[in-house]
């Protein structure tokens, strides 16, 4: 019988490939990724002659605005940061944040289901007071979307000093949930929810983002570079040179002025930091990081009376000299761990990209390795140093004793 030669099947067309290629794409492009303002529909066919993508917190915004009688009328789309959380949008009359802002917001009746706005008087971040709005607002009504998130509709009397300028402040946000009476749970204060705020055309349509997100974290990394160069950094290293550079007689008298330059540099330097952070947290009512903004306020306290002491130093041999090192000392050892331990803090709130928290770990570690090398070597020089005086031969001025 005679055998058939087998072949390799051939291969599918060029064509069938491609189709193949963009398929799998396609499945695996997310829906939301792909989700723009243009391709959103409203349940009641809502038509508005503008919309926007915002920059923050995936939220969009559709709105039409008539200038013969200063009517906006808006939709506002946005998912709650958790389920059963919350979504605002505000004209902020004043400024460019939340605080001081008439806010619209829209949550899910925790019995029922079904969407509500509801208005809120945003005076400051720590009243936030369901009540009437400073301006007219009326056809407030909100849906729940298949996607998960909310949509605000509202239509607004746009008051008239920022009708005659034709831009208003908006500030939009997103929450976790909502209390059993009615009270909003604060959203985080970090990244996107803090730069969320921009300037509105009502002429033009278009919308610029606030600067104000972007100074403000600006400070912040400002505030927590010089805090880590400073209480975090140049005092241990102050103290590590203090400590052991000292034991080597021939290091004496510039260990000293090694030491008081490392530390005053360190203290101006964190003073600065001190004052940005007071400064942030003068800018931020209703936002307070209570144990960080302690243990600086007693680190400014700590250093300053350490900074003095250099004032009233006695002499090695005053009476007082020991007493003196004793308080120098233990105020030194008290800033090097509040210092170290509140730099940490301020990592978290400040919540960097992992390679910063990660590079002052390796800064912090090569220190302490440094200092332990460092006390081996010392207790070393001391202690060769304390039997060559012992043993040193009766010379006719002293009996071996030093």
């Amino acid at each position: 019988m005679e055998r058939k030669k087998m072949t390799p099947s051939s291969p599918p067309p060029l064509s069938s490939a491609v189709f193949i290629c963009v398929s799998f794409l396609a499945l695996m492009i997310s829906p939301s990724a792909a989700l723009t303002c243009s391709s959103q529909k409203f349940t009641e066919n809502q038509v508005y002659s503008n919309c926007l993508d915002l920059p923050y917190l995936s939220s969009y915004l559709h709105f039409s605005y008539n200038s013969s009688n200063t009517t906006l009328s808006i939709a506002f789309i946005a998912t709650p940061s958790k389920s059963g959380g919350w979504i605002a949008w505000a004209i902020n009359p004043k400024a460019t944040g939340m605080a001081g802002s008439q806010s619209l917001v829209g949550y899910k009746n925790s019995t029922t289901g079904s969407a509500h706005v509801h208005t809120f008087d945003v005076s400051s971040y720590s009243s936030i007071v369901a009540k009437d709005l400073s301006f007219e607002v009326w056809d407030k009504t909100a849906e729940s979307r298949s996607d998960g998130s909310l949509a605000i509709f509202a239509k607004i009397k746009v008051p008239a000093d920022l009708a005659a300028s034709g831009k208003i402040n908006q500030v939009w946000q997103v929450g976790p949930s909502v209390g059993t009476d009615g009270r909003l749970v604060p959203h985080v204060y970090v990244g996107n929810n803090l730069q969320s705020k921009g300037t509105l055309d009502l002429k033009s349509g278009q919308s610029s983002t606030s600067s104000g997100g972007d100074d403000r974290l600006k400070k912040k990394n400002i505030h927590g570079i010089l805090n880590a160069v400073s209480w975090g950094i140049l005092f241990p290293l102050g103290a590590m040179i203090a400590r052991y550079i000292r034991t080597f007689e021939s290091a004496d008298p510039a260990w000293f002025y090694l030491h008081a330059f490392c530390q005053v540099s360190a203290y101006a330097i964190g003073v600065a930091g001190w004052g940005t952070g007071l400064k942030l947290g003068s800018e931020s009512p209703g936002i307070t990081y209570s144990t960080h903004r302690n243990i600086g306020i007693a680190l400014f306290v700590l250093a300053t009376v350490q900074i003095f002491a250099l004032f009233i130093r006695p002499k090695k041999d005053h009476k007082y000299r020991f007493y003196w090192n004793v308080y120098h000392h233990s105020f030194g050892y008290a800033i090097l761990v509040l210092g170290i331990f509140n730099v940490f803090k301020g990592i978290n709130i400040l919540k960097p990209e992992d390679k910063w928290k990660t590079a002052y770990m390796i800064v912090i570690i090569a220190l302490g390795g440094i200092s332990l090398l460092l006390e081996a070597i010392t207790w070393v020089v001391v202690l060769k140093r304390k039997s060559r005086k012992s043993t040193k031969p009766y010379d006719g001025y002293n009996n071996g004793q030093s």
